[in-house]
């Protein structure tokens, strides 16, 4: 299947008393690319969020954003300094007698002071976690390649189309050149006349010119390069391996191609076609710019 660059995907489920939430996002990138933004508690599961998506992704600038929120208290201890509270509950004695006031101390106050209370997160199993964020990440993984495939299968069309545009065109050239020495040979002879007027023309030297003007201006190699990458470019299409780089360079010998032949060619009816080929290819060069 052929994929676009650009896609989203994501996917949230509720796993072990956590909610998890991954999205994925990305845009056109020679290679592949990955940025994230993931929680702090999460950063060790990274570089490995980073291989599952490169084992899918060859190309593409590719942006994750993790979020785990908890929905189950289990998860959060909080915990008592006694030795902090005691601490804090012997100043306030010492103050109450050194001024002779009442003491008023109660627990409400003395749990109000910093750090007597310590709220702190569960110990995490890194592997289940890593398990439960995985498997999310992979529903938001396959959403996000759906997407791509259903844009990489328009453009698949698209290029499709264009092909066979630049193939009619190189027919169309093919037929035109075939005849192009014979009419230059006839033209050759009328010059002649003219100018000769009655005196004889030298065949064999007319002949000679229009053999070079032949060798100048044949296309054949051209048109056969071009049927040949042409062919290719539909076997690339139709395999199941990233696309793009190989296009890419196809796509410029399409164009090297298409430009000697209007350099070569001495025909405004052939000039007109090259001008309309090159149209083509460059259509498809802008749509294979956002392939896999």
């Amino acid at each position: 299947m052929i994929y676009s660059m650009t896609g989203y995907g994501r996917a949230s489920e509720v796993r072990d008393g956590r909610e998890i939430t991954v999205e994925l996002r990305s845009v056109n990138a020679r290679y592949f690319e990955y940025t994230s933004r993931v929680p702090r508690s999460c950063a060790f599961l990274d570089s490995r969020l980073k291989t599952l998506l490169n084992s899918r992704i060859a190309r593409g600038k590719v942006e994750l954003s993790l979020t785990v929120q908890n929905t189950e208290a289990s998860d959060t201890a909080v915990t008592v300094d006694m030795n902090l509270a005691r601490s804090y509950q012997q100043a306030l004695r010492d103050l109450s007698e050194g001024l002779g006031i009442k003491n008023d101390v109660t627990v409400s106050l003395l749990a109000r002071f910093p750090d007597v209370l310590v709220t702190q997160q569960a110990q995490v199993d890194p592997e289940q976690l890593w398990n439960d964020v995985s498997d999310v990440a992979a529903v938001a993984l396959e959403n996000f390649m759906e997407m791509r495939g259903i844009e990489g299968e328009k453009m698949l069309t698209d290029i499709s189309s264009r092909l066979n545009t630049v193939e009619e065109c190189v027919g169309r050239v093919e037929t035109l050149s075939a005849g192009r020495v014979e009419k230059y040979t006839q033209r050759l002879y009328e010059r002649l006349k003219v100018i000769l007027e009655d005196r004889s023309i030298d065949d064999a030297r007319v002949l000679s010119e229009a053999a070079i003007f032949g060798d100048k201006t044949a296309v054949d190699e051209e048109t056969v390069r071009l049927r040949s990458h042409i062919a290719q470019y539909r076997e690339i299409l139709g395999s199941n391996q990233p696309v793009g780089r190989k296009l890419d360079f196809l796509t410029q010998e399409l164009n090297r191609e298409a430009n000697t032949i209007g350099s070569k060619c001495q025909d405004l009816d052939i000039t007109r076609i090259v001008v309309d080929m090159k149209a083509e290819i460059e259509k498809i060069r802008e749509q294979i710019q956002n392939l896999e």
